[in-house]
């Protein structure tokens, strides 16, 4: 019984919740005849933004290329797990945000700033927020991979103009440019560590040290060659000219 009366006590005020209507929710009428969405619910679509925000940076920045090249340059080198996977994904997020630097602080100008300042709504600054994107993804991806995605969705006709290409069709095209693009990277890193491994495996074979593994007598050699050519500042510097806008 006294279960049912405090279940009832805590009902009994939603009807007036109801006709009132929830603060958070409102949707006001703007002054040049638009609609502008409540603060409580702008904060929970920025919130619901930032968990996306994973998303964006795989599959919208320099991010997937830089990681990839990364973790290749790993495997030609045989050091295994050496730098780790968290150094390396630490290493990409610090080169990926000076790529995206200028990007970034056009959309902080162009549509973060304007919104803080209440000169921009939310939608209106997400279009803003956009361009600077669209235009950096456009100058990475292949019109190749433009034109399979478009037959794909079914766009058969060309697009007038690059402003015409659907942002998700883009998006898709240039994951694909940037994975392409990576292994073509990751390939030419590749070449000169498999000469080492070559020669010295046919230096031991001429020895007739056949039950000697060529990684342990390679290893050392790939590494001192790569030291010696400074090798990381030459792949970040690579990569980093690799993007061009």
């Amino acid at each position: 019984m006294k279960r049912l009366l405090l279940a009832l006590l805590l009902l009994a005020p939603l009807p007036a919740l109801a006709q009132a209507g929830l603060p958070a929710l409102t949707l006001t009428q703007a002054a040049g005849g638009g609609q502008t969405w409540s603060v409580s619910l702008q904060v929970l679509a920025v919130m619901t933004f930032l968990t996306l925000l994973p998303g964006v940076l795989l599959a919208m920045t320099s991010f997937t290329r830089i990681v990839i090249v990364l973790a290749i340059l790993r495997q030609a080198l045989g050091t295994g797990q050496t730098p780790s996977s968290q150094i390396l994904a630490g290493l990409a997020l610090l080169l990926t945000l000076f790529v995206m630097g200028p990007v970034l602080n056009r959309i902080n100008g162009e549509a973060l700033q304007p919104y803080m300042e209440e000169k921009l709504s939310l939608p209106d600054a997400a279009l803003k927020a956009a361009a600077p994107l669209r235009q950096f993804m456009l100058a990475q991806t292949r019109e190749s991979d433009i034109a399979t995605f478009a037959r794909i969705s079914g766009h058969d006709a060309a697009f007038e103009s690059p402003d015409a290409v659907p942002f998700t069709l883009l998006t898709a095209a240039f994951v694909t440019s940037e994975l392409k693009t990576a292994f073509q990277i990751g390939f030419l890193l590749f070449i000169p560590f498999v000469v080492i491994d070559l020669v010295v495996a046919s230096v031991l074979m001429s020895l007739g040290m056949m039950m000697l593994s060529p990684m342990i007598i390679s290893l050392p050699f790939k590494i001192m060659l790569f030291v010696l050519v400074d090798g990381w500042a030459l792949v970040m510097g690579t990569l980093a000219g690799s993007f061009y806008q």
